[in-house]
């Protein structure tokens, strides 16, 4: 694998930022493998001094860097798994704000991308109202059935979706290369890691599939009353293009001015938590960006979730998964839920149950010795991650988006009621998420799908076991007459023989050309 010169300028300026900002600084070399101390001593010589902590200053640096690198460091903050709680809690603060590109341009692409004229589609369309990396936001007015309503329009940042794919690959090529040389990349899976940065910025940048993520969760939360998500106006959408019901709320990060209009704030400290869970067990889709500047409280009290570009996804299995550990904390019983976890396959069988047992006993037990308003579910869960990572569970992406976004929901309920009782607030979701599918019901239900599955797998029969027989066929023949390979097959093997020979030698050439740049 070798870095171009146009990927190794990019990440060499990227480098010197962070070295500059003084993101290496608190590392200690003494700790690091022997080859990449003298780099690190190197960079601090660059840090002018800047040691203020890490997290803010890959803070300052992701910010200077680029668009893509705030993404980057957003996105982290949803995996302390990688960068560790204390830099994911700092990069949580990241903000995504830039100089608007004008009321002229977002006009041309509006007409552009909907195939009309800018007074046709809306009575009113004024000045952006907020910008960001990938968009700028709008108030307008629209005529509907019902007379005028005022409504958001979001409009993508020209020119962005190439540099994003500029970007993404410059970040693959990194993972790619830590995976090859580091046992521990391949356990944090950092290929995959930017796979899910590249699909949160796909839906980013193409506005229909916000607005489908934004009308599925209005869908689901449909009945909830303490719920509301803005309506898609789908005739004024497009892949550049996003026009949502404009809300007419408080945004939660004003505490004071929830509190002037008279809301209930323990009230709303509660349905936060409560929201939340609901969404992720019982819909296994949540909006995984829960932070204050993206909920709203309005006149009636409900809460009103914005900004659709980030959701988590949850299968059965892992809702499941979910719904045992924390019973099997609160009812201590840490032999069940290491059980579950080798049951799932998310730790491997060669370790033992009564061990991983014993680890979450260190864990749970803790948690039975304190007050139950200090108890924290996301404190719980980081801890276990934590455990299981010394039992060599894979880290499941799914999971740790999950526990980042119980982390923020967490702290903007306690930001409303110090005094919240976690497991006293979440119980009601979880048991009746429980009783609902693990119970006598839920056995039932999967009795029946297993008959339905086994009925299936015996009307394919014939079919495997006839392409099973001509498989054994094929086996017997490569057995008895060898395997013979083409002119083609040695001619690759030969070519990725001096592949791998020609890497040794450009990556000494370029490591060189790096330095040459730097200095």
């Amino acid at each position: 694998m070798i870095l171009g010169v146009g990927h190794s300028y990019r990440l060499a300026r990227a480098g010197y930022i962070m070295a500059r900002e003084g993101v290496f600084s608190l590392l200690d070399p003494a700790l690091l493998p022997p080859a990449a101390a003298p780099l690190v001593r190197l960079a601090n010589l660059f840090a002018g001094g800047k040691r203020d902590g890490a997290g803010k200053a890959l803070v300052r640096a992701l910010a200077q860097i680029g668009p893509s690198y705030v993404k980057l460091g957003q996105f982290l903050a949803t995996r302390p798994d990688i960068v560790g709680g204390e830099i994911a809690d700092a990069l949580t603060a990241l903000q995504d704000r830039m100089e608007p590109f004008g009321r002229d341009k977002a006009v041309a692409i509006i007409e552009k991308s909907l195939g009309g004229r800018i007074d046709e589609l809306f009575v009113s369309f004024g000045e952006p109202v907020a910008a960001a990396s990938v968009a700028q936001v709008h108030v307008a007015e629209a005529r509907y059935e019902d007379g005028l309503r005022k409504v958001a329009v979001k409009v993508l940042r020209p020119g962005i979706e190439g540099q994003f794919a500029v970007d993404l690959r410059d970040m693959y090529r990194i993972a790619r290369l830590a995976e090859r040389y580091s046992s521990e990349a391949r356990r944090l899976r950092m290929i995959e890691v930017v796979d899910t940065l590249a699909r949160t910025v796909r839906l980013e940048t193409d506005f229909r599939l916000e607005a489908a993520a934004a009308s599925e969760f209005a869908d689901n939360v449909a009945g909830d009353p303490e719920m509301h998500v803005p309506a898609v106006d789908w005739s004024r959408t497009d892949r550049e293009v996003l026009t949502l019901e404009w809300i007419e709320g408080v945004p939660l990060s004003d505490i004071e001015r929830v509190a002037a209009e008279g809301h209930d704030l323990k009230a709303i400290g509660r349905n936060v938590l409560q929201s939340f869970l609901r969404h992720a067990m019982r819909d296994g889709f949540f909006h995984a960006d829960m932070h204050q500047g993206n909920l709203f409280v309005d006149k009636k009290g409900r809460l009103v979730a914005i900004d659709f570009g980030i959701m988590g996804r949850l299968g059965l299995k892992e809702r499941r998964f979910l719904a045992e550990i924390l019973y099997g904390f609160i009812i201590r019983d840490y032999k069940r839920v290491a059980e579950v976890h080798f049951e799932a396959g998310y730790v491997p069988a060669s370790h033992s149950i009564e061990e991983f047992a014993q680890a979450l006993r260190a864990i749970g037990e803790p948690m039975h010795t304190i007050n139950a308003a200090d108890i924290s579910m996301a404190r719980l869960l980081t801890l276990l991650f934590e455990v299981t990572a010394l039992f060599d569970m894979r880290t499941r992406t799914e999971l740790v988006l999950l526990q980042k976004t119980m982390v923020v929901a967490e702290g903007v309920a306690r930001a409303f009621d110090p005094k919240l009782d976690i497991w006293k607030t979440c119980d009601p979701v979880v048991r009746a998420w429980i009783e609902e599918n693990l119970g006598v019901k839920a056995k039932v239900e999967d009795a029946s799908r297993s008959l339905t599955e086994l009925a299936k797998l015996a009307t394919r029969l014939p079919q495997t076991l006839q392409e099973a027989e001509t498989a054994i066929h094929r086996v017997s023949k490569m057995a008895e007459e060898g395997v013979e390979l083409s002119d083609r097959s040695l001619d690759a093997l030969a070519e990725m023989r001096r592949r791998s020979d020609r890497w040794f030698l450009l990556a000494a050439i370029a490591l060189a050309l790096l330095a040459m740049w730097i200095f």
